[in-house]
């Protein structure tokens, strides 16, 4: 152990006190700037920003990476991205622990699972996209990584984490260098294409008489928000919150076995396996949500453990820290020769992100079409996060069907998506193959997502010959 006046022995709370404080300047300056204070772009990338932007500075200054000096014991950079990659986990995880109470009928399961469905549909459509443009790139670019363009819909569809967790199997594994940034600048234009973009389309639909967003709340919470019946107090022997936060370790660590164990029956593929930490987190907190409950039913437990409004709590921090961290973790630096690339792959995002969920709302979910498409386009660009501060523009009390859609369609979407993830490990060494497969996999998901128009209109054009034949 290190002496308590070395920078050994700080480095770490100097970089959290870094993020945190980011997100506290961030915020003044959300609030203070009125461009940026009427627009829906998160504290959080705001935060993210401002560290890239005084790191590229410090950078050309002094020629050394900051978060790679002394102060942080020279290994500031890989810290944060262990923060990256961990926040995502635990943040799905005290999202997944969270109750709901919902019954759902037929026609609700019907929209939700073509919301997942949708989610699947728009990662294939990002990846092809992204992954076309790249390949043509690597035909004019000599040694150009073919398969960069796959990192779209880990950035955009999947968020931070998985733009890191990706950038870095193909940065570590496939030589990809820069893999790792290329992933999280992609992320961070994924938020500004979410914020910036949905302030465009709600300003256009709203000069044009088509929409009357929601008169904003005062954010105010009720107390039956915060706690519902049959739950341990908020205080006792041992705080509430405290018990919250050991439930997810619990669930991390048993993510953490499922990953270990997985790794050794499949040596060839630890890379993937850890980087799927998230989806194999959520497997993990729904198993200890199904045994609590059905602890709960014999009596063996008598009282509920988890909160709904701390479990939000808790992931929503993991989510800040984690889009802050990934940010604060590009090294402009290494996409000099990238940027022009990374930019178009951006904005082709954006339009097609745009225009399929605006497709797909208007012909699947025309009863709240608008809610439904800012929450899916926000959510697809950025996270669920994003999602709902776009959603409460236009539903702010949630009247609509969309939110909950939002919460439900993550088993749908994770079954449905499991092969893209394998698909963006073969894309560099079989990228044409896996173009093709990539465009072939988002048509089946569409004639599955669009059934029952394909096969009603089908149906319709067969029955005049039937009785024209009679």
């Amino acid at each position: 152990m290190g002496n308590f006046w070395d920078y050994s022995s700080w480095s770490g709370i100097f970089l959290i006190g870094i993020l945190l404080g980011a997100l506290l300047i961030g915020n003044v300056v959300k609030k203070t700037i009125p461009f940026l204070r009427d627009s829906l772009v998160p504290t959080s990338v705001i935060a993210g920003i401002l560290i890239l932007i005084f790191t590229s500075i410090w950078k050309v200054a002094t020629g050394e990476v900051f978060f790679d000096t002394g102060m942080f014991n020279f290994k500031g950079t890989q810290i944060l991205e262990l923060i990256t990659y961990h926040a995502l986990a635990l943040g799905f995880i005290a999202s997944s622990l969270k109750t709901t109470g919902t019954k759902l009928t037929k026609q609700r399961s019907t929209e939700i699972f073509n919301t997942g469905v949708t989610t699947v549909s728009t990662y294939l459509i990002q990846a092809v996209f992204g992954f076309g443009i790249t390949l043509i790139v690597a035909l004019i670019i000599k040694d150009f990584f073919p398969a960069a363009g796959v990192l779209l819909p880990f950035g955009y569809g999947q968020g931070t984490g998985q733009a890191l967790n990706y950038g870095s199997i193909y940065e570590t594994d496939y030589g990809f260098v820069g893999g790792r940034s290329f992933g999280l600048a992609i992320a961070a234009l994924g938020f500004l294409s979410a914020s910036i973009g949905g302030v465009i389309h709600l300003a256009i639909m709203k000069k044009r008489n088509k929409l009357v967003l929601s008169t904003r709340t005062d954010g105010s919470t009720h107390s039956d928000k915060v706690e519902s019946r049959g739950e341990i107090p908020m205080q006792e022997s041992i705080d509430k919150l405290t018990i919250q936060v050991a439930i997810i370790a619990l669930a991390y660590g048993i993510t953490y076995l499922m990953m270990y164990g997985l790794g050794e029956l499949l040596p060839g593929m630890k890379s993937t396996i850890y980087g799927f930490n998230f989806l194999l987190g959520v497997i993990s907190a729904t198993l200890i949500k199904i045994t609590m409950n059905f602890l709960r039913r014999k009596k063996i437990m008598k009282k509920k453990y988890t909160n709904n409004f701390l479990m939000t709590r808790v992931s929503n921090l993991c989510f800040d820290i984690m889009v802050v961290a990934g940010i604060a973790a590009i090294r402009a630096d290494v996409l000099e020769q990238y940027w022009g690339i990374i930019l178009i792959i951006g904005v082709v995002g954006l339009v097609v992100t745009y225009v399929y969920n605006r497709i797909v709302a208007k012909v699947l979910f025309h009863d709240y079409y608008e809610e439904q498409f800012l929450m899916m386009y926000g959510m697809l660009t950025g996270t669920a996060s994003t999602g709902v501060i776009l959603l409460r523009e236009v539903d702010s009390e949630f009247k609509t069907p969309a939110s909950d859609n939002m919460i439900y369609q993550n088993f749908p979407a994770i079954v449905f998506g499991f092969p893209l993830m394998l698909l963006a490990t073969l894309a560099p060494e079989r990228p044409i193959l896996t173009f093709i497969i990539l465009v072939g996999f988002f048509l089946v998901m569409n004639i599955i997502l669009f059934r029952k128009q394909i096969f009603r209109r089908k149906k319709k054009t067969e029955e005049p010959l039937e009785i024209e034949n009679q």
